[in-house]
């Protein structure tokens, strides 16, 4: 059976071959197998030489140094670790944090959990196309400020975030500033020097990497300290316990390698055939689109329809694999809180599909994308 179109790439990224080939060099006896921390013997140490070096490309994407990269299981780690672990260590000086009402769960669950704890937590709008209003921000952002989390690349729409200027807002008030880059890295420059972000959630499995593997940027300079989750160990400066997966370490190295050389290249290719599909479908009746193409990234491709029950859309969609939101959230009946943040009704949060394409989207997928979805869209209309 001919399997369907992949168009869920926020969801989660194939692993790209040159990846696979690197990560499976690590797995057996002939190859790079060894623990990173038994570095007495040849094994051990050709493994901590790996992992270092994926480190190293990591860093580089970001432009952080080497030292700056906390290993995780992935940005939800990742995320916990930077909020629940500056919140913890820095709470007796301040106890205010800010976010936006459109973050991912594993920022905005976090922030629930600390508010049950005491913390002071205030959860900014987002405009009609999902940008902050910064005006609310500066408005909110005080001296007792510990820190403000927000997300770069939507995962739902796509919108980006001006990042920069909100890192010269919390310096101003010595604010930690962390930034969840899951759905950004590797396809929106990131520079966490010029952006002035103190903490930095990665995940593998958005950039064509493994899953299970994510990264912390943890700023040194000024030095962020953070209280560690889990306790087991002095590895990794004693923020994350727990024997390295070496394989895949060296996946996501090679795969934050590959993106910040073809990063240019893979987005101009990609937005442009977000912009053709966008072209074969616009005049769709009742049709409307929750990304604005002025800024968000160029993969994305958020729709809703009037008058189309979401479930029967989807399925009428056999021929193409796409999500109706978040991944994470699939399970869950309710409408997306990402659109309805920006006040769309539930009627078409609920009849939305998420199309994120990627690297290995061809003319081809989406020719027959356009179609599927303009065949099963008059089918539904009519019927």
């Amino acid at each position: 059976m001919q399997r369907p179109i992949y168009l869920d790439y926020a969801a989660t990224t194939p692993v790209d071959p040159r990846v696979a080939e690197k990560i499976t060099h690590c797995l057996t006896m002939d190859g790079n197998f060894g623990n990173p921390a038994s570095t007495t013997h040849i094994y051990g140490a050709m493994a901590l030489e790996a992992v270092e070096q994926a480190r190293l490309e990591v860093a580089d994407l970001i432009n952080a140094q080497s030292e700056e990269i906390i290993w995780t299981s992935g940005a939800t780690e990742a995320n916990n670790l930077a909020i629940q672990g500056a919140a913890h260590f820095y709470q007796h000086k301040k106890n205010h944090i800010i976010t936006v009402k459109t973050e991912h769960k594993a920022v905005l669950d976090v922030c629930y959990a600390l508010a049950e704890q005491g913390f002071k937590v205030d959860y900014l709008s987002v405009q009609k196309n999902g940008l902050i209003d910064f005006d609310e921000l500066k408005s909110l952002i005080n001296n007792n400020t510990l820190l403000v989390s927000i997300m770069h690349v939507n995962n739902e729409i796509g919108i980006i975030q001006d990042i920069e200027k909100i890192g010269q807002l919390t310096k101003q008030h010595q604010a930690l500033f962390h930034v969840d880059a899951a759905q950004s890295a590797g396809r929106v420059a990131i520079d966490v020097e010029k952006m002035q972000i103190d903490l930095l959630s990665l995940s593998a499995h958005k950039m064509y990497g493994p899953k299970g593997i994510g990264a912390l940027y943890v700023r040194k300079k000024p030095r962020v300290r953070l209280q560690p989750l889990m306790y087991g160990g002095a590895h990794q400066q004693g923020l994350r316990p727990g024997t390295l997966a070496t394989h895949q370490i060296v996946g996501m190295g090679i795969a934050a390698r590959l993106a910040k050389t073809e990063m240019l290249q893979d987005m101009l290719r990609i937005t442009q055939l977000r912009n053709q599909l966008w072209v074969l479908i616009k005049n769709l009746p009742g049709l409307h689109v929750n990304t604005d193409f002025t800024h968000a990234a160029g993969n994305y491709l958020n729709i809703s329809f009037e008058n189309i029950d979401g479930e029967v859309l989807l399925q009428a969609l056999s021929e193409i694999a796409v999500s109706m939101g978040s991944a994470c959230t699939s399970a869950q009946q309710t409408p997306s809180h990402v659109l309805k943040a920006m006040g769309i009704s539930d009627q078409l949060a609920q009849s939305t599909l998420r199309i994120t394409l990627g690297r290995f989207t061809s003319q081809a997928d989406i020719d027959r994308a356009g179609a599927v979805i303009r065949t099963a869209c008059c089918d539904i209309i009519r019927s």
